[in-house]
């Protein structure tokens, strides 16, 4: 059954590596509809594919599907990120879909979010490009282990379970970064006069007010598997670890880590 939404934002998809969970946005996109249809960021890994061709069928069909939803009356509005950053040359109006490097978001309820991928406040990003690089092949390396860890782990009936999202939050450093980005990206929100913001980048997702301002991470479609939904009534909520089989369907309180998250 489908379900429909004022608005969607999904984030740092990665199609074009071996991490990309497509088959889960697609059914994601096929169990939901959305007046409007934010990207928000590294739709394709552009560092990646510089590496090496990994393009299977199911990516050319998460690119028809959005291009689709567009020609059906959803508004797109995709947003450039860090590893698609080539996207910014072409910021404009095509049709349904809009390329623009930032959006103001007006929420049914009256609210005004600035939504950016995110990677503007990464330090790293902007000013170390090189350390970056060897940070996402590390990154890439991780990805590949949860593949082999999660085969052990069905055959023994567990759930699954991401191996370089646990690393990622035992490290103090990467724990101490997030905070600091997400503090940062609301500080920088505040010039834009907005009640919040919607992000992605750094592959977190969650709902949380920051001081008076509210903040929202989309998450990723590698480790996570979330998107943010807009209600018609303004209310936002985030649906993680969306499951390509549709008798699973989003994980709920009682079945994972994460969940459906809310702020009013």
């Amino acid at each position: 059954m489908t379900k429909r939404f004022r608005t969607g934002w999904i984030s740092d998809i990665h199609l074009g590596t071996r991490g990309c969970h497509a088959e889960a946005l697609l059914e994601f996109l096929r169990r939901h509809e959305f007046e409007t249809l934010y990207v928000v960021g590294d739709l394709i890994d552009v560092w990646q594919l510089r590496r090496g061709i990994y393009w299977p069928q199911s990516h050319n069909d998460v690119v028809q599907k959005l291009l689709r939803a567009g020609r059906k009356g959803t508004r797109v509005v995709y947003i450039p990120g860090n590893h698609d950053e080539f996207v910014g040359g072409f910021l404009g109006n095509y049709g349904a879909i809009t390329v623009a490097d930032r959006a103001i978001h007006q929420t049914a309820d009256g609210r005004r979010l600035l939504v950016i991928h995110g990677h503007e406040l990464d330090t790293v990003v902007q000013n170390i490009k090189w350390l970056a690089l060897v940070g996402d092949i590390g990154y890439q390396m991780l990805l590949r282990l949860n593949g082999p860890v999660n085969w052990m782990r069905r055959r023994f009936g567990l759930p699954y379970w991401s191996l370089s999202a646990a690393v990622k939050k035992s490290v103090k450093n990467a724990v101490n970064f997030i905070g600091a980005f997400e503090e940062a990206i609301v500080r920088y929100s505040q010039q834009d006069n907005v009640e919040g913001v919607v992000c992605g980048h750094i592959h977190t997702p969650v709902i949380r007010n920051i001081g008076n301002v509210a903040y929202y991470n989309s998450g990723d479609w590698v480790e996570s598997l979330s998107a943010l939904v807009e209600n018609f009534d303004g209310h936002i909520e985030l649906i993680t670890h969306f499951s390509a089989d549709p008798n699973q369907g989003a994980k709920h309180p009682a079945e994972g880590p994460l969940a459906i998250q809310e702020v009013s």
